[in-house]
C-alpha cells in the first residue's frame, strides 16, 4: 500500500479542520444549536448542567404547538443587561470561537428555555376549581410540573395574540416567565420571531440523556379560532 507524502499530509490537514468547521457553522445556523441549563426553571424536566440540543428547522415546517419546549431570545429584558465578563480578553475571543462554531454550547446568557402553554388565539386562565390551568375553557392537567408546585401561585387570564406563545417553567414555583412579565412590552407573551428552536432531547450528562417529553393533554385542546 502507498502512504501518501509527508507534504499532502501536511497540506491536507487544514483543509480537512476548515472543512469540519464549516460543516459546524451551516449545522449551528441552519440545524442544530446546543445549549446548557443555567438555572432550575424547568426541573426536573431539565436540570442544572444539561446540555440540550435545539432543533431550529422545526418552526420553520411546523407552527409551534402547546407543550412543546423552545428555546427564545429574552423578548423584553426579562433578565436585565447580561453581567460583563470576568475572562481575558483572549480567552473571551477563544470562548466566542468554540461557541460559534458549535464545539461550546451557548451558556444561555441571553437566552431562556420555557414550556409552551398558550398559544395564538388561546385563552389561558389560572385556575378552575381543581386548581387546574383552562385552556379556551378546557381544564388541563401537567404531569411535568415540579413534584409539590401548584400550576400557578397567581392567578392570571390572558388571551394570546396571533404572533405570539405564552410560556411558563415546569418548575413553576422558580420560574419567572410570562406571568410575570405582563407589564413589558409584549404583556409577558413571547414573538414567534424571537423563538430559537424546539428543544427536542438532552445530549449531557449521559444519565439524563434523552428525548424531550411535549404536554400531551396541552396539545389536545383544540385552537380557538
Amino acid at each position: 500500500m502507498r502512504l501518501p507524502k509527508k507534504g499532502s499530509l501536511l497540506r491536507e490537514v487544514p483543509i480537512i479542520v476548515v472543512s469540519a468547521l464549516i460543516v459546524s457553522i451551516i449545522i449551528k445556523t441552519f440545524f442544530l444549536h446546543f445549549f446548557f441549563i443555567p438555572s432550575g426553571s424547568m426541573e426536573n424536566t431539565l436540570q442544572v448542567g444539561d446540555r440540550i440540543a435545539v432543533n431550529k428547522l422545526a418552526n420553520f415546517f411546523s407552527d409551534i404547538k402547546r407543550g412543546e419546549v423552545v428555546v427564545f431570545h429574552d423578548p423584553a429584558k426579562w433578565l436585565g443587561d447580561p453581567p460583563p465578563s470576568t475572562a481575558s480578553a483572549p480567552i473571551r475571543v477563544l470562548q466566542s470561537g468554540l461557541e460559534a462554531v458549535g464545539i461550546l454550547p451557548d451558556p444561555a446568557k441571553q437566552y431562556l428555555i420555557k414550556r409552551v402553554v398558550g398559544v395564538g388565539g388561546d385563552t389561558v386562565i389560572c385556575c378552575d376549581k381543581a386548581g387546574h390551568l383552562t385552556i379556551n375553557g378546557t381544564s388541563v392537567t401537567e404531569p411535568y410540573i415540579f413534584a409539590g408546585n401548584t400550576p400557578s401561585d397567581s392567578k392570571f387570564s390572558v388571551t394570546v395574540p396571533k404572533g405570539f406563545i405564552w410560556v411558563m417553567g415546569d418548575h413553576r414555583g422558580a420560574s419567572a416567565d410570562s406571568r410575570f412579565h405582563t407589564d413589558d412590552i409584549h404583556k409577558g407573551m413571547v414573538p414567534l420571531g424571537d423563538v430559537v428552536g424546539r428543544a427536542e432531547f438532552v445530549v449531557w450528562p449521559f444519565n439524563h440523556a434523552t428525548f424531550l417529553s411535549v404536554g400531551h393533554d396541552l396539545s389536545r385542546v383544540p385552537v380557538k379560532h
